[in-house]
């Protein structure tokens, strides 16, 4: 079993910051790609962004240039540094790793809000 717990969410005022991070923990093998999500009320859940375990980094057009994502391998952890902060950036962040099946966190709240 793969466990994976995200932390960091909260509130947030625009233009604010903030930084998640997601630990893999249990049955780790070789983990190929680490990766964020977000899903909005009444939307479908997108890619926000990830990393392979070359630290090749893939963002969504509307993250770039104010989300960072990284990873520290000897951690099994990854993170998504989130700057300039929007209200459309409200959402639940679920982090997703790869290793030879795909596990998924519960996800924490982002709430981009004055």
């Amino acid at each position: 079993q793969v466990q994976l717990v995200e932390s960091g969410g909260g509130l947030v005022q625009p233009g604010g910051s903030l930084r998640l991070s997601c630990a893999a923990s249990g049955s780790i093998f070789s983990i190929n790609v680490m990766g964020w999500y977000r899903q909005a009320p009444g939307k479908e859940r997108e890619l926000v962004a990830d990393i392979s375990s070359g630290g090749s980094t893939n963002y969504a057009d509307s993250v770039k240039g104010r989300f960072t994502i990284s990873r520290d391998n000897a951690k099994n952890t990854v993170y998504l540094q989130m700057n300039s902060l929007k209200p459309e950036d409200t959402a639940v962040y679920y982090c997703k790793v790869i290793m030879i099946w795909s596990y998924w966190g519960k996800g924490t709240l982002v709430t981009v809000s004055s």
